[in-house]
């Protein structure tokens, strides 16, 4: 339980700055807070001990300790990419505001991450859901902001209902709540089989997989660029690896009910998103569509149902969260500097801005799954997992389906190299911890592909599952 324990004092740390720093230096906080958390994040990669807490309710191993890093790291980014927008006028009164609600999220998928029973699945569950609603709506002068949030809590709330009504025809049926007791007494009954429906639909919110998608686009759009980025890669992952461990841990005898199901909302979520990405001109709903899409090929890796899938996924996350904030980070410079965000806004951007277009090139072939980059490792890895369990024609549709995004996630290519505008975004130098941030990210897209050892330990926790 080490991670939480750093995440809580560092939120009462932060909460002390708050209130003992005066108004002309709230500057600092963000500088602190950053760097108390690149210090928890690399805490996190210290051994750590195996076990369980609170009978069974709370379990460490070293899968559970290698996906929370994985977060780390991403929340670590998108500190260092909120630097700019947080020394925002309209910001100043909120900065730490911003990191504590960040802290809490982080801590609820920990716990998610971590749970032994369905009810600390649940209170982790709405300790990350609820803060980022009010994440979305931080900008409270904007409609579209307090839209987002809006949109966002009400889902959540929808979601959750219809996740707990599931999980009580699951405890109506074996008597318990923890995974151990429950795992033995899962069988293809009608009430169970109803249960498990009723628990994916409500995963399926938090996954953004279609049809339980529609918010994903507007609560993005109207969300700050940085809160954006965060439940793009953060909150999609922790739901991603919570999902996957109740599959196989829980439902693993409910396995002729749930490949299908999962089977059909990966081709219907690969497909949709694909589809609705070509028809995005700004920059948020297009990353949000894209999302959706590869929230698509990630149940590919899941419906292994083996070491080798939840390998596959956890490693397609890794990547994920280096290639989306990658590109995420240079639209937040470019909207922080311009307040532009629309696809149409890049022409011309290599001529007076080489280095952020190199970037995006980068996030956007790794997104694409282009070779040599890591997002062609990542979704190589997904399309074995599933291939190995016999799903040649979903692959061949996910193939079919990586070929046709190459058509979106070249637009915005196209519009920095080869479009020409007599008014392009002109030059602007990003602050050094946003640089530092890209650079992070750039190192993790050309590395982590062609670093084998990173994968082999990733497996080796895997059996852990």
């Amino acid at each position: 339980m080490r991670n939480e324990l750093i995440l809580a004092i560092l939120a009462l740390v932060i909460l002390a700055a708050e209130i003992f720093t005066t108004a002309g230096n709230k500057h600092k906080i963000i500088t602190w807070s950053a760097v108390l958390f690149a210090a928890a994040t690399v805490a996190g990669f210290l051994p750590h001990p195996e076990g369980e807490l609170f009978g069974g309710s709370y379990r460490t191993d070293q899968m559970t300790v290698v996906m929370k890093n994985i977060l780390n790291l991403g929340v670590l980014i998108v500190f260092l990419q909120s630097f700019d927008w947080l020394q925002r006028k309209e910001n100043h009164d909120k900065i730490s505001e911003y990191f504590l609600l960040v802290i809490t999220t982080l801590m609820g998928m920990d716990f998610m991450i971590s749970s032994g029973d369905f009810l600390m699945m649940y209170i982790g569950l709405e300790l990350a859901t609820i803060p980022i609603a009010a994440l979305a709506a931080f900008e409270r002068f904007s409609s579209k902001s307090a839209e987002a949030g809006i949109k966002l809590i009400l889902t959540s709330a929808l979601s959750s209902g219809v996740l707990l009504f599931g999980l009580s025809f699951i405890y109506g049926t074996t008597g318990s709540i923890y995974y151990a007791d429950i795992a033995p007494q899962v069988a293809v009954n009608p009430l169970q089989t109803l249960g498990f429906i009723f628990f994916t639909a409500g995963m399926a919110f938090k996954i953004s997989l279609v049809p339980f998608h529609l918010w994903t686009a507007d609560v993005y759009e109207g969300a700050p660029v940085n809160v954006t980025s965060y439940l793009s890669v953060i909150s999609k992952g922790a739901a991603s690896f919570t999902f996957l461990i109740i599959l196989y841990k829980v439902f693993g005898e409910l396995l002729a009910v749930w490949q299908p199901l999962l089977y059909t909302l990966a081709l219907a979520t690969m497909t949709i998103g694909n589809l609705f990405a070509m028809r995005q001109d700004n920059f948020k709903r297009f990353l949000a569509f894209s999302s959706i899409a590869q929230a698509g090929f990630i149940l590919l890796g899941i419906l292994q149902a083996g070491n080798l899938g939840s390998t596959s996924v956890v490693y397609f996350v890794l990547i994920y969260v280096f290639t989306n904030l990658a590109v995420f980070g240079v639209v937040s410079a470019v909207s922080h500097a311009t307040g532009k965000e629309n696809i149409s806004d890049y022409k011309s951007f290599y001529l007076t801005n080489p280095r952020l277009s190199l970037t995006m090139l980068m996030g956007l072939f790794s997104l694409a799954g282009i070779p040599p980059v890591a997002g062609f490792f990542g979704k190589f890895f997904l399309f074995t997992s599933a291939a190995s369990a016999g799903y040649y024609i979903l692959v061949f549709i996910a193939v079919l389906n990586a070929t046709i995004s190459l058509y979106y996630y070249l637009k915005p290519v196209r519009a920095m190299f080869i479009d020409k505008t007599d008014t392009p975004i002109a030059t602007f130098r990003t602050s050094l911890p946003t640089r530092i941030s890209l650079v992070m990210c750039l190192a993790g897209i050309f590395l982590v592909g062609f670093m084998s050892i990173i994968y082999e330990f990733i497996h080796a926790a895997s059996f852990g599952l």
